[in-house]
């Protein structure tokens, strides 16, 4: 029976001219896509870039009263699940929310004071956004308040220039204003639809940052670990190290001897309330039903120290506490936001980098725990819920607040099933602003730093760094890079010479894309990597590359020489093997999902300097958008009518057949068989 050559097509009509080429194979037309407007094709990409999910699938059809409904649930997700709300789910709810209250109480105070602030504006910070959160947010897990990472950067960034001692009404106006624009620039990319630009925060450069910055917080939780009252606000690891020892013979809470080192009484009720915390830590990790040893933990040891403290205050002098706290309500701090003079480029800054940070941390754990649970977590409505609740919390003296780790898995294993735990947490956290604030009078600063220690401690994921290690060196070594650069730099520059190393692979891999030698696995039509595969072998005569990447103005030159090269060893192998004679050079286009003016020049150039070589170049499995900018350039008629093939074997099948028919082919392929003229 014979076989069908479609090689050429008539694009307006579909039909197509046949010819029988070879037994038991088909020669398949490579078609153009269908013909679009300019317009039609930016609206398409348009969406594809900003709108993957389709958000507005479901107003499709619909009646105005439902797409108004629709229309609210969309933006306010709380009427999405409060109609649904049932009773039964109210008493989980109540117990997660007051299990994450108890932690939310006691990190909120140690964070406020990681970020240089008083105490309590983490109480404050723990008390508005989750229920603005509550409102708008998608996640049913996510416990929302302040964070370690985003507190440490406030820290450090501002106080490089605002000294927090010296200046402290305009360092918290810039905290403020540094969560406000953290917020404006959150919101505005869920808004904008760009949180592809958190991407560029590899899962790399987020353990080895994470890990540093927990390394740099700890250390500097020495301070009130030993009882040093003089000490750097440097977030090095040798300004901190040579400050630990420079002030061990300090004289706050010293024995006069020359044997004492720092303060004793610190150390042991700080020590024991650390080993005590990281031990129901490690309990709640072993056996997760018992989550809560480790929620109470916190909480515990605030109420366990103060009350040590409270009772034996005149023996225990030297081991400093908290102090007044005053109660009531957030105060409103709109009037304190800073957006003139010469530190908001200060304030700007910090707020962009805790605001990407904190974005990433937030929806990573939201999207954590919905997996967990089976339901989906919208990435741009978590941005716009997160920046709006960050903007509203500038205004009510909050600080920077995110989704934590430790609180929403406190909040998952503690049975939470919607917002509402939230909502539980922020009213308990309300009932201690007016009337417990009394309590936290004596509370030893030494506490919040040993329990700023126990929740930054799980950032140092060593297990990650090693599975790194063994999957991909580079990213390895984004890891190292970020991990040093917070440790011996700067938490600032740390980060961002991970990103810089991250984005120097995705230009490394754009600039130097992955070609391979393919060859045949014997009795079948599967083309696979010589080296990968020892069941393919050679094609005599035809020599198959795959290309693994666009091809744009950054690699067309590489790709152009690497081609050179392959065929250059290609010559050898046949000449030490005495094989046939290179004819043919098939690049697989299967990968190539994009094309530009430059590698289209790549391609004619290549083309050219072949058929000096008597060398025929042909396309394997073009893309649609490829072929469509390879008609538009008129570049379809320079390959001919063998230049171009839906697959590497019909193309191998097809040019056989004619070097059989025509032994002169390829030296006199484009006047044998000329192509007809393509039409659209």
């Amino acid at each position: 029976m014979g076989v069908n050559s479609n090689r050429v097509e008539d694009f307006s009509s579909h039909r197509i001219t046949t010819e029988s080429v070879m037994p038991g194979m088909e020669i398949h037309t490579v078609c153009l896509s269908p013909k679009k407007t300019t317009l039609q094709k930016l609206k398409q990409r348009f969406s594809e870039i900003f709108f993957p999910d389709d958000p507005l699938y479901r107003f499709k059809n619909q009646t105005w009263r439902k797409k108004l409904l629709l229309g609210l649930q969309f933006l306010f997700p709380i009427f999405q699940w409060a109609p649904e709300y049932r009773l039964e789910l109210l008493r989980s709810d109540i117990i997660s929310g007051l299990t994450i209250a108890s932690l939310a109480i006691p990190q909120g105070i140690s964070y406020a004071k990681l970020a240089n602030l008083p105490p309590i504006v983490g109480l404050y910070s723990s008390f508005v956004p989750p229920l603005i959160y509550a409102i708008l947010g998608s996640s049913s897990h996510l416990g929302v308040g302040p964070v370690s990472i985003a507190s440490l950067i406030m820290g450090s960034m501002l106080s490089e220039t605002v000294s927090p001692r010296d200046e402290p009404i305009l360092y918290l106006k810039l905290a403020f204003t540094a969560t406000f624009f953290a917020g404006l620039f959150q919101a505005s990319l869920g808004l904008l639809r760009l949180g592809f630009v958190i991407d560029f925060l590899s899962k790399a450069t987020l353990v080895g940052f994470m890990s540093g910055a927990a390394v740099i917080v700890s250390l500097q939780q020495l301070k009130g670990l030993l009882g040093i009252s003089h000490f750097t606000s440097k977030m090095q690891f040798i300004p901190v190290m040579s400050s630990v020892f420079k002030h061990r013979d300090e004289a706050s809470g010293l024995l006069k001897c020359k044997e004492a080192f720092w303060s004793w009484q610190t150390i042991v009720m700080g020590f024991s309330f650390l080993v005590f915390m990281l031990t129901t830590r490690h309990i709640s990790m072993k056996r997760p039903k018992l989550f809560w040893v480790s929620a109470a933990a916190p909480l515990t040891s605030v109420i366990l120290s103060t009350f040590l403290v409270f009772c034996l205050r005149s023996k225990t002098q030297n081991i400093s506490f908290i102090g007044h706290l005053p109660k009531g309500l957030n105060p409103p701090s709109a009037n304190m936001l800073y957006f003139s003079g010469p530190d908001l480029e200060l304030a700007i800054k910090t707020g962009i980098v805790t605001g990407i940070l904190s974005l990433t941390e937030g929806i990573s754990v939201g999207r954590t725990f919905a997996a967990l649970k089976n339901y989906q977590v919208d990435g741009n409505k978590e941005m716009m819920a997160i920046g709006l609740m960050n903007m509203a919390g500038s205004c009510s003296s909050c600080f920077v607040t995110t989704g934590s780790f430790s609180r929403s898995a406190v909040n998952y294993n503690a049975g939470a099933q919607t917002a509402v735990s939230n909502i539980v947490m922020a009213t308990a956290v309300l009932v201690t602003l007016l009337f417990l604030m009394p309590l936290f009078y004596y509370t030893p600063n030494v506490i919040l730093g040993a329990i700023i220690i126990s929740a930054v401690i799980g950032l140092i994921d060593y297990q990650a760094a090693y599975r790194l290690w063994k999957v991909d060196k580079l990213d390895f070594l984004a890891c190292l890079c970020s991990f040093f650069g917070v440790l011996f730099i700067s938490v600032p520059l740390g980060l961002g010479i991970a990103v810089g190393v991250s984005v120097f692979k995705i230009l490394l891999h754009v600039t130097r894309p992955n070609s391979l030698i393919m060859g045949n696995i014997k009795g079948t039509q599967i083309y696979h990597s010589l080296s990968r595969y020892k069941e393919a072998s050679r094609v005599p005569s035809f020599l198959i590359l795959a290309i693994d990447s666009p091809i744009y103005f950054a690699n067309s030159t590489y790709l152009q020489e690497r081609i050179l090269r392959w065929i250059r060893e290609e010559d050898e192998w046949v000449k030490e093997n005495d094989g046939s004679p290179l004819k043919c050079i098939i690049l697989d286009m299967t990968a190539v999902t994009a094309i530009d003016t430059s590698g289209i020049d790549f391609l004619s150039a290549l083309r050219k300097m072949l058929e000096e070589r008597s060398l025929q170049l042909v396309l394997a499995n073009p893309v649609g958008s490829v072929m469509e900018k390879l008609h538009q350039s008129e570049m379809l008629d320079s390959f001919g009518l063998n230049g171009i093939y839906l697959a590497v074997g019909e193309a191998v099948a097809d040019i056989s057949a004619l070097w059989k028919s025509k032994p002169d082919f390829p030296k006199d392929y484009n006047e044998t068989r000329p192509c007809k003229e393509t039409k659209r």
